[in-house]
């Protein structure tokens, strides 16, 4: 089998613009840390040499999948260095515990979408450096495809939002599911459950052009563009879920616990300081925290989980998170796939305990989550791995006219002292930046009737 080799390519330009080249063809993915220093690396997949997309024992497939790798022969410091990226949806957690089948499942994409990928470029947010991966053979060809000008093609038309967001509930809906989740709460079958709505519109055109719009309002480190056959991913996270380093060493960064920014700076540093202070959110965070640690311990040495960071502060356009730290150590860096299995899906976006808040969620959201609250990442062969939680994340499924129905989610974390109408604008908070954006007349959409 032929090798895979890496070279430096003589290129400054940021890898969200590169991605233009590719942003097109189906399975090309792009790991956006938006020039955030959260992130070291961002990443561009494409090409790859065969793709998982049936849910059904996605850890052995993915395992199997990995074996099939070439060998590697470049720079250690490389994060990536051939082997699996792309995207778990929330419903794949359906393969791995027995849960009801009450939502309606109305988006028609795979549970799964992970390629096995032998092509890839990385960049360093720090250094600057590009690097390509390739098989040997190819590495000429490609070094041209990503350092020649960019041939004339056919472009898609702009992207339009066709009707206005709708969500899945309404007010009075939500304040009905808002009560019965209190209702399992108070009778101790929970400590929280994430309770989450669904906004939906229908749009015409280029669904990486919403992306790039959606980019220039998001400054989300974990962020990802993936280009479907049957429509595109696209991902402005704020959170990591785990990364993982050629040594075993996991890292998972649980978010939970949020307000709203303000334009005055002095009120804007008083909602930060009251989120920090707030009882309530971090009691909430704390719940996540020992979940994640439970999570962690099944596949890491004992006494290695810790908590380094509990209820640090961390600022988007949009909204003051409320973020925490939980490390471990594997005794393998080749476990990154069976941990993912072990944390899935991530513990932040359920509720505890996790298997009783996802039958919950599922009796009570009308619609599966699809790949909203799901993962995108990438596994080296070597044992790199970093993914994140898809929050912030829409869902589109087009056709072969380009026009399709695309989808964003909005959910908080309910517990016994939760309030309604305070949790319902939490939801709307978080998605301030993405839905007028996307419904701005100026690209095109129609008015966001909120």
């Amino acid at each position: 089998m032929v090798p895979l080799v890496a070279v430096k390519l003589p290129i400054s330009a940021p890898l969200a613009e590169l991605f233009e080249r590719c942003a097109n063809e189906p399975w090309a993915l792009l790991l956006d840390s938006c020039n955030s220093a959260a992130a070291q690396w961002d990443f561009v997949f494409r090409q790859p040499l065969f793709t998982v997309t049936r849910a059904e024992n996605w850890p052995q497939q993915l395992e199997q999948a990995m074996a099939s790798v070439p060998d590697y022969k470049g720079p250690e410091h490389l994060p990536f260095q051939g082997g699996i990226a792309g995207a778990w949806s929330y419903d794949a957690g359906r393969a791995l515990e027995k849960l009801p089948d009450i939502a309606a499942d109305d988006i028609q994409l795979p549970e799964i979408a992970v390629g096995v990928y032998t092509q890839a470029l990385m960049q360093n947010r720090h250094t600057g450096e590009t690097w390509l991966l390739a098989p040997e053979q190819e590495l000429a060809a490609l070094q041209d495809f990503w350092q020649q000008p960019v041939a004339q093609r056919t472009k898609l038309p702009n992207f339009k939002l066709l009707t206005p967001w709708q969500s899945n509930m309404t007010a009075v809906d939500y304040a009905d599911k808002f009560s019965r989740v209190q209702s399992y709460l108070l009778a101790g079958d929970c400590y929280q459950v994430n309770l989450a709505q669904r906004f939906s519109a229908l749009f015409e055109g280029s669904t990486w052009q919403a992306y790039q719009r959606l980019r220039e309002n998001n400054n989300a480190p974990f962020s990802a563009y993936f280009k479907l056959k049957q429509g595109a991913l696209l991902s402005l996270s704020p959170e990591r879920f785990l990364a993982i380093d050629a040594s075993g060493k996991v890292e998972t960064k649980p978010i939970k616990g949020t307000r709203p920014r303000a334009d005055d700076a002095q009120e804007d540093a008083a909602l930060a300081s009251a989120l920090h202070n707030s009882s309530k959110d971090r009691a909430e965070n704390v719940m996540i925290v020992d979940l994640l640690r439970n999570d962690l311990s099944r596949l890491c040495q004992p006494g290695s989980v810790h908590v380094p960071k509990l209820f640090a502060i961390e600022s988007y356009p949009a909204v003051h998170h409320l973020v925490s730290t939980v490390v471990g150590q594997l005794n393998s860096a080749q476990q990154g796939i069976a941990l993912l299995a072990e944390c899935f899906p991530g513990g932040s976006i359920t509720g505890a305990p996790k298997i009783r808040a996802m039958e919950i969620i599922d009796e009570l959201e009308p619609h599966r989550r699809s790949y909203y609250c799901g993962s995108f990442g990438y596994f080296s062969k070597h044992g790199n791995a970093d993914t994140n939680i898809a929050i912030r994340t829409l869902v589109a499924s087009q056709d072969d006219s380009h026009h399709g129905t695309i989808h964003c989610w909005a959910g908080g974390g309910l517990v016994a002292d939760s309030e309604c109408a305070a949790e319902l604008q939490e939801t709307r908070d978080k998605v301030a930046r993405i839905l007028p954006v996307l419904a701005d007349p100026e690209f095109g959409g129609p008015k966001h009737d909120a």
